[in-house]
């Protein structure tokens, strides 16, 4: 359709341009002609020095004896044909078929139709209708129907408190007399506010699908158009759409495109989207009362938007939409199951332990995934296996099969993923670890990982210490094995990790007794990415330094003591992992005590082989960030 639509605007271009060239070329002759005098003209008719004229109404086009060619305009009553046939001049009439007014159209209709044609094609490229070159000023916000799918409350889990604010938005909505009888106003707007993917979106359309209200959505860029003064436009027309619909909800999402703070920047701030701002603020909480018209809008960066945007009266509510917890994430994968036949052996509740830190699409994802997986193999129902593969998978990538390792690269992979396992189940502070793995996957050669219990709220200073201590025991590992020269590039997610964790402790947790309770995070130059922030002196840059370096180092030997005083169960557990490339927790510490995991032939893993491991299918395969499986830094 849209190669059709380019070559028929070509096609109508070209005949334009050749109908030009002919109206101009028509007239050529005479623009070309010199223009004489009448009483000239009629001087040379008597004198014979004219071969032949043509009269074109008023208009007389002459060719003299000598091959010239002039033009005059005689009088309207001046009768000349009689005169001009007397001298012998050849005379030629032109028939007039147009009126003037004829006649000035078939001049300016050219003009006209590529104008026609411009705007149309301009209609086109703006998005048509509304939006289009005629309608820069049009809101374009959708109204959305059942027809795309009615969503209730029933359909969203796990975010019971941000349901409970929102359930009593959809009672104003259907019965207002209930607070207004006491003197309570209905909201003008909501604010949900969360990391992505955490359902907001969803949430807006629960509240229409629940309060049966028209529900209209619109994305906060659509507002700003490359023209000052169009996103205001756009703001009143919807407005004055939604008054025209109300009661109704207006669902504005990535609000922070619009809403940033004004002012703020080098230069001062973009003069349309601030014009665009002041009119949604005027039309939220100015002079005339907007009854009826609910704004919800939603963001993950509430920490540039406009105070005046926050203000009670016109966000009246800003409900916070967190990750799940484990309950929630149980019910958010009840909710995503539904359609998806499950196998007996599926345990939803230890899919939601082992899946910490996951949104709700991050959720749904997985279940999708899973039932790929399931369909793949030809399955009629979808087994556990098929979860733990896709949650490998989401978390960690796919296995890289195709990478080509040497025996040399293996076994060190081992002995340092061995060395994370050990010190992980040695300290008592650090989650329980659950798989163990030297098969590729993403940018790691390796893995261990460990799920907590529980979603940790907070950190303790003896708990960040530890995790240190086994972020580090990949590095003491190799270097026990292998010794100082031997050491491998393998520990560089490790240090990373532990820099953060270490970082985290002294400048912003106030874990640090020589540095104190201060927050340096701001003032840090490259923390986290940040350039700017409040300066600091050398001095204090050095001791922070010194802190982070020493929290370090304190981890890296007390993770190398445990590995020393336990070589048994570390060398045992590394050549576990070389031989069956990956463990679960309990096959782990099976193979630390030297325990047969149920080979028929009974050899003991103290061996070195290890024939009586039980192997785990390759793809199923632990989760954990790059380097030695702990999860990312938490948020204090």
């Amino acid at each position: 359709m849209g190669n059709a639509r380019n070559i028929a605007f070509w096609v109508v271009l070209f005949l334009l341009i050749l109908a030009l060239f002919n109206l101009f070329s028509g007239g050529q002759s005479t623009m070309n002609s010199r223009q004489i005098s009448y009483s000239d003209f009629i001087q040379r008719v008597d004198r014979g020095e004219v071969a032949s004229v043509i009269l074109d109404g008023e208009q007389v086009i002459i060719r003299g004896k000598d091959g010239q060619q002039y033009a005059t305009v005689k009088p309207e009553a001046e009768e000349i044909s009689d005169r001009l046939i007397a001298n012998n001049v050849e005379v030629r009439v032109e028939r007039q078929e147009q009126s003037g007014f004829l006649s000035m159209l078939s001049l300016w209709l050219p003009f006209l139709l590529l104008i026609g044609i411009w705007i149309f094609f301009m209609n086109r490229m703006q998005g048509g209708g509304r939006g289009g070159a005629m309608g820069f000023g049009k809101s374009r916000a959708k109204l959305l129907t059942e027809k795309q799918g009615r969503v209730t409350f029933d359909d969203v889990a796990g975010i019971d408190e941000a349901k409970e604010e929102l359930e009593e938005i959809v009672e104003f909505l259907r019965n207002p007399q209930k607070f207004s009888r006491l003197g309570g106003k209905i909201p003008k707007g909501a604010l949900l506010v969360g990391p992505p993917g955490t359902g907001k979106t969803l949430l807006a359309r629960a509240i229409a699908g629940e309060a049966g209200v028209p529900f209209f959505t619109i994305s906060g860029s659509d507002f700003v158009e490359m023209f000052v003064g169009v996103g205001a436009s756009r703001v009143r027309d919807m407005f004055e759409q939604a008054k025209k619909n109300a009661p109704c909800i207006v669902f504005i999402d990535e609000i922070d495109a619009v809403g940033r703070s004004r002012g703020v920047g080098f230069g001062g701030g973009n003069d349309e989207r601030e014009q665009t701002l002041n009119q949604l603020l005027v039309e939220m909480d100015g002079f005339e009362a907007n009854e009826g018209i609910i704004i919800i809008a939603a963001t993950n960066r509430r920490d540039v938007l406009d105070p005046a945007l926050l203000r009670p009266g016109r966000f009246d509510r800003q409900i916070h939409v967190p990750n799940p917890d484990i309950k929630g994430r149980e019910k958010i994968l009840n909710v995503h199951a539904r359609k998806v036949p499950l196998g007996p052996d599926v345990d939803l509740r230890l899919i939601a332990r082992g899946t910490p830190g996951f949104s709700g699409a991050d959720l749904m994802n997985l279940v999708n995934e899973a039932a790929l997986m399931a369909a793949r193999v030809g399955r009629r129902f979808v087994a556990m296996e098929d979860f733990e593969n896709a949650k490998d998978k989401v978390m960690m990538g796919v296995e890289r099969r195709s990478m080509v390792l040497t025996d040399e690269q293996k076994e060190k992979t081992a002995y340092h993923e061995a060395g994370h396992a050990i010190v992980g189940m040695a300290l008592p502070k650090c989650d329980p670890v659950y798989k163990a793995t030297i098969i590729p996957r993403g940018g790691a050669l390796g893995m261990v990982v460990s799920l907590p219990e529980l979603d940790k709220l907070q950190y303790h200073k003896d708990e960040a210490k530890q995790r240190i201590a086994m972020t580090m025991a990949g590095k003491a590992a190799e270097i026990i094995k292998y010794g100082e020269e031997g050491v491998s590039s393998g520990p560089v997610g490790d240090i990373q990790q532990a820099s953060q964790l270490a970082r985290a402790m002294v400048m912003r947790w106030g874990m640090s007794d020589k540095v104190g309770n201060i927050d340096y995070s701001e003032a840090h130059e490259g923390y986290q990415g940040n350039t700017g922030g409040f300066s600091v002196s050398a001095h204090t840059k050095e001791m922070i330094e010194e802190e982070v370096k020493a929290l370090i180092e304190e981890g890296y030997q007390h993770a190398r003591k445990i590995l020393l005083e336990q070589p048994d169960q570390f060398e045992r557990l590394a050549k576990g992992l070389l031989e069956y490339e990956t463990l679960t927790g309990e096959e782990i510490r099976k193979v630390i005590r030297g325990e047969q995991l149920g080979g028929d032939d009974g050899d003991d893993l103290g061996s070195g082989n290890a024939p009586g491991l039980t192997a785990i299918p390759r793809t199923s395969k632990p989760r954990a960030p790059k380097g030695g499986g702990l999860e990312p830094e938490p948020t204090a």
